[in-house]
C-alpha cells in the first residue's frame, strides 16, 4: 500500500516542475522563471522529498518523468488550474459585491434612515443580498453573525473597526406649550425641575444625561414620570407636551424647523455621531466596503 505524503505540496514547487517539464531542463526553467538553476533544483528536491518519489530521471543532455512524474505532471495540472480558478474567484469577491450581507442597527434610526439607503443599495447591486435587523438593545456583532453595525453614539466597541459616517449631536428641547406652562430652563441645574422625558435606549444610562459645553462634559441626574426605551414613543410623548427629551439633531431638526419643538441650553449638547462598526477590514470584504462607503454617501446630509 502506497503511503501518503506528510504534507501537502506548495503550488510553487509544483509550478516549477510544470515549467521544467515544459522547457526541458533546469537550466531553461531557470531562465523562464528568473531564477538561478540551483533554486530550480532546490524545489524540485523539496517536492519529491514532500511526495515521498523521484519524479525525474537527470542526465546531463535531458530529462525523463518516471512513472510518479507522469501521474504528478497529471495533478499538478489539474492542482493548480483549480487553484487559479479559486484565486480568480476570491478577487472577484474581493472587488464585486456579492453574497449576503448581515446588517444591524437601532430600532428609529434603522427603520428611517438604514431601511431606505440599504434599498437603494440592493438596486444598486443586484447580486447583493441584504437583511437589515433592527434593536433596542446591545449587539454583539460577532456572537451574532452581523457583517455591519450602524449606530448612533460615540461609545464605540474597541475590539471592532469603526468609520464615522456623518457627525450628530442630541439636543435638549421641547414643545412651546410646555415651555409655557413650566417655564425654560436657563441652567443645568433647572433640569431638576423640570418632567424629563427618560430614554433606555440600548445601553445608554438611564437617567443620566451626558452633555457637552465649552467647559467640558457634565452629567446631570434627571427625571420625570414617563420614560421609555423607544426614542419614538419618547418624542411622541415631548410632542404631546408632557416635557423635555435629549434628541438627535436629525431626529428633531425638521420640528424645530416647523416651531413644534423649541431647542433649549444650547451651550449644552451630546456628541453622538453616525457609525458603521465592523469585525472585518473593509479590504477584506467588497460587500462590506461597498455598503459601508454607500451609506456614508447616503448619510452625509444628516451632518451637523
Amino acid at each position: 500500500m502506497t503511503s501518503l505524503p506528510e504534507a501537502a505540496p506548495l503550488a510553487t514547487d509544483l509550478r516549477v516542475f510544470l515549467t521544467v517539464i515544459r522547457m526541458g531542463s533546469f537550466a531553461g526553467a531557470a531562465l523562464e522563471l528568473d531564477q538561478s538553476p540551483a533554486y530550480i533544483s532546490k524545489r524540485i528536491k523539496i517536492l519529491e522529498s514532500t511526495l515521498g518519489t523521484r519524479l525525474l530521471h537527470r542526465s546531463a543532455r535531458h530529462i525523463a518523468l518516471t512513472d510518479a512524474g507522469l501521474r504528478t505532471q497529471h495533478w499538478a495540472e489539474r492542482i493548480l488550474e483549480q487553484f487559479d480558478d479559486f484565486m480568480s474567484d476570491l478577487s472577484q469577491v474581493r472587488k464585486a459585491p456579492r453574497g449576503l450581507l448581515h446588517v444591524c442597527s437601532s430600532l428609529g434610526f434603522g427603520r428611517n434612515h438604514v431601511a431606505p439607503a440599504i434599498a437603494e443599495l440592493a438596486a444598486t447591486y443586484p447580486d447583493l443580498e441584504v437583511r437589515l435587523d433592527v434593536f433596542d438593545r446591545v449587539v454583539d456583532i460577532v456572537a451574532e453573525g452581523f457583517d455591519l453595525e450602524i449606530r448612533v453614539g460615540n461609545d464605540l466597541p474597541g475590539q471592532h473597526m469603526s468609520r464615522r459616517l456623518a457627525s450628530n449631536r442630541r439636543v435638549v428641547c421641547a414643545t412651546p406649550e410646555y415651555l409655557e406652562r413650566c417655564g425654560t430652563p436657563m441652567s443645568l441645574e433647572d433640569l431638576g425641575q423640570h418632567d424629563c422625558l427618560v430614554l433606555k435606549e440600548r445601553n445608554s444610562p438611564f437617567g443620566l444625561w451626558r452633555l457637552e459645553s465649552a467647559e467640558g462634559e457634565h452629567t446631570v441626574p434627571v427625571n420625570g414620570t414617563l420614560s421609555s426605551n423607544s426614542g419614538e414613543i419618547v418624542l411622541q410623548w415631548a410632542l404631546a407636551h408632557r416635557g423635555l427629551l435629549l434628541r438627535s439633531w436629525w431626529d428633531v431638526q425638521p420640528l424645530l424647523a416647523q416651531g413644534r419643538l423649541v431647542q433649549v441650553l444650547h451651550g449644552y449638547s451630546q456628541g453622538a455621531d453616525i457609525w458603521a462598526v465592523y469585525p472585518t477590514r473593509l479590504a477584506d470584504s467588497a460587500k462590506l466596503r461597498v455598503c459601508v462607503e454607500f451609506l456614508e454617501a447616503r448619510l452625509k446630509h444628516l451632518a451637523v
